[in-house]
């Protein structure tokens, strides 16, 4: 699962937006196996299809839960998650909560990457991207240098 874009979109006054058909079409199962919604990181919330979200709970049962940092860490990453299935108008519903904890009111902007959609404010999302590094060239090579490459040998 491979999701790329960027949308805006509306919510209405029951909390729902409508998916983009260029979202579903990269994500021909939508309907049928829907998605988990949860809190991302930076005050965004963070779409999983069913598969993502599998993976990453497969993930997280590897660690050691006598730890407190991994018991908060698991705390914190579930709370608020939800299931989540599309309409017959292909809406999702973002429960009043996590609209709070987004800080979203009408305008939302979806960011899909990878295996997930993160859905932002507008307004903050405008912001974060206002704040792009001085030197991008210096944290691609921060970040992408440590990434070692696989030979095809």
């Amino acid at each position: 699962m491979q999701f790329l874009g960027e949308y805006s979109c509306k919510i209405d006054a029951k909390g729902r937006f409508r998916l983009p058909a260029a979202l579903l079409a990269q994500y021909p199962a939508a309907e049928s196996e829907g998605f988990v919604l949860n809190r991302g990181f930076e005050t965004c919330l963070t779409l999983y299809p069913q598969a993502a979200w599998q993976s990453i709970t497969e993930e997280l049962q590897q660690l050691n839960l006598y730890q407190r940092q991994n018991r908060n860490f698991v705390r914190y990453f579930f709370r608020g998650a939800s299931p989540q299935q599309l309409d017959k108008q292909q809406r999702l519903l973002l429960p009043k909560a996590l609209l709070d904890y987004a800080q979203i009111e009408k305008e939302l902007v979806l960011f899909a990457y990878f295996n997930r959609i993160e859905i932002w404010a507008k307004s903050i999302y405008d912001n974060l991207l206002q704040e792009e590094p001085g030197d991008f060239a210096n944290l691609a090579e921060q970040v992408m240098g440590k990434i070692e490459k696989k030979s095809n040998v």
